[in-house]
């Protein structure tokens, strides 16, 4: 059985870890209600985007030569992937950046089944990219501590190196595995394709016609970009409302465990007090009786 000194270490850094554990959760609920704020605020922007984006598509004539609409339309047979990794810039949130690389692996596998000769990641996020840097997967880009500072700016630039190295035909097509906000105590892995951009198939064109200025073709031409930007934007908020909310959760259960943990070495001390002190009166009368 441990010392009494030694109960007393441990009880002392327990509670030490608990203030640790109770500060983080304090400042990632601060964090998450300004992320949580933003999401759900741009998810009725990003859904009426799509549906404008959809309107207008249907308003275009189709090309004589059947090319797609616009370039980032484009539908390919996939062989070649680059799958955007979205993971968070520091640990101590439960299951959120291993479930992430978790899903990575899972569609790498399918995509090798599916017939796909190249996968390259691009990687944003501390945690992610400390992990695939240590495999052999190639990384176009890499961005450590994105989630430091991050804005529509950050979500722009990497929509447009997605966007060109798509038009090139370098990729066939671009996926991105980011964990999706649902509730304080809920984060769900998504993945989602990003290019080619998706439009609704087999729909009838609109009963009721608009007056364009300028013409539905240039429209269509500024929305398509413009969508696909607000999507990445879109994942990066849902990952950094996510990854606060996860720490959240996973500090309050550290600091419940560590409560728990201090209760049951108290008993313990408490226990082993008591026993000493037992101890040292049997003695104490023991050499009494024994003087008689």
């Amino acid at each position: 059985m441990a010392s009494l000194i030694d109960l007393r270490r441990r009880i002392r850094s327990v509670k030490n870890t608990q203030q640790i554990t109770k500060a983080m959760k304090m400042v990632a609920a601060s964090r998450l209600r300004r992320a949580q704020e933003r999401v759900l605020a741009a998810r009725p922007y990003a859904k009426a985007l799509g549906a404008t984006l959809a309107s207008v598509a249907l308003r275009v004539p189709p090309k004589e030569d059947g090319s797609p609409l616009h370039p980032l339309l484009s539908q390919r047979e996939e062989k070649r992937i680059v799958l955007v990794v979205v993971s968070g810039d520091k640990g101590l949130c439960g299951g959120f950046n291993a479930n992430v690389n978790r899903a990575v692996g899972q569609f790498l596998r399918e995509a090798k089944e599916r017939g796909v000769t190249e996968v390259k990641l691009v990687t944003l996020g501390r945690k992610a990219v400390d992990f695939w840097k240590r495999r052999s997967l190639p990384i176009l880009e890499a961005r450590p501590g994105l989630f430091a500072k991050f804005g529509y700016d950050t979500a722009a630039q990497i929509a447009h190196k997605t966007a060109g190295l798509f038009v090139s035909g370098e990729t066939d097509a671009v996926h991105v595995i980011y964990n999706e906000f649902r509730s304080v105590i809920s984060q769900v892995v998504r993945t989602r394709r990003l290019l080619p951009v998706a439009l609704p198939e087999g729909t009838a064109a609109p009963e009721t016609d608009y007056l364009y200025e300028p013409s539905p073709e240039t429209i269509l031409a500024r929305l398509v970009p413009r969508h696909l930007e607000f999507q990445a934007y879109q994942v990066l908020l849902e990952s950094n409302a996510a990854e606060n909310a996860a720490r959240m959760t996973a500090m309050d259960a550290a600091s419940k465990n560590a409560g728990e943990i201090i209760d049951s070495l108290t008993l313990t001390y408490n226990r082993a007090r008591q026993a000493r002190i037992t101890k040292e009166l049997i003695e104490v009368v023991s050499g009494a009786a024994a003087a008689k």
